[in-house]
């Protein structure tokens, strides 16, 4: 019987945090869209996740471009078809590999950084203070991160997309010895307009993820992770592990109804 009630209140804390985390997301929501806004919140909290984000999406975008060079020249050569490496690179990188590198690489970067500092915030009752003084703590550090992720993400998806299709291109042209004119001109002929919205919308839903679950698991630090320090690392790798795998999943479910 001790199993049995073990159980029972494994399954009704999760039911209620799935239900708590989905309460956080109305709400977050419904304040993002109703004035007034705090507009410089967001503006610090774009330069945070955004433009500081940029140094690790020129990196990995550069050498995840150049690894589907070598690996896609060496697959199509089995073929002949080495001429359509520039579409394979293009098409891996703004369907698939660019938004979801992308938000991965925000996540590790920003959303955990995010996650710690409102736990820190929680735990030393700064945010118990706001509520008192009769502030919401939604429109105060909710809101700012939720705008900046959706307006931040779908950017750094571009840039790493633009700078991995480089990458390729050094590899495939420049080390490899195809044509410049072969590799882009193909890639003309096989992305279409709706790929490029497909990772766009991926990228949108990402950046929703990533600010929803990193300022949810910060905002309820105490309440299910523990109190003080441990409880904050706790909440900041949770956070990075449940955004991590539901932007997996999602990107199954996305790809599937774009399929």
């Amino acid at each position: 019987m001790d199993l049995v009630r073990r159980l029972g209140a494994f399954g009704l804390r999760g039911i209620l945090r799935t239900g708590n985390m989905g309460i956080f997301l109305v709400k977050a929501f419904s304040f993002s869209v109703t004035p007034p806004l705090k507009f410089p919140l967001v503006l610090r909290q774009i330069e945070f996740i955004g433009f500081q984000s940029i140094s690790v999406i020129f990196l990995t975008g550069a050498f995840t471009g150049m690894v589907l060079g070598y690996q896609g020249y060496s697959s199509l050569s089995r073929f002949g078809s080495e001429a359509f490496l520039g579409p394979m690179v293009g098409l891996a990188l703004i369907k698939e590999m660019g938004p979801v590198i992308s938000a991965l690489m925000v996540t590790g970067r920003a959303g955990s950084s995010v996650t710690a500092e409102i736990g820190i915030m929680r735990i030393s009752e700064q945010i118990d203070a706001l509520e008192l003084m009769g502030l919401n703590p939604y429109r105060y550090l909710v809101v700012p991160t939720f705008i900046a992720a959706v307006i931040s993400v779908p950017l750094l998806t571009a840039i790493f997309d633009v700078i991995g299709i480089f990458g390729g291109y050094l590899v495939g042209v420049k080390l490899l010895g195809m044509s410049s004119g072969v590799y882009f001109g193909e890639m003309l002929n096989y992305v279409n307009m709706s790929d490029v919205n497909e990772g766009i919308f991926k990228s949108l839903n990402f950046g929703i993820i990533i600010a929803w679950v990193s300022c949810f698991n910060g905002y309820y630090t105490g309440y299910y992770t523990g109190f003080g320090a441990e409880g904050v690392s706790r909440a900041t790798t949770q956070a990075v592990v449940i955004t991590s795998v539901l932007i997996l999943v999602w990107d199954y479910f996305l790809t599937s109804s774009f399929f």
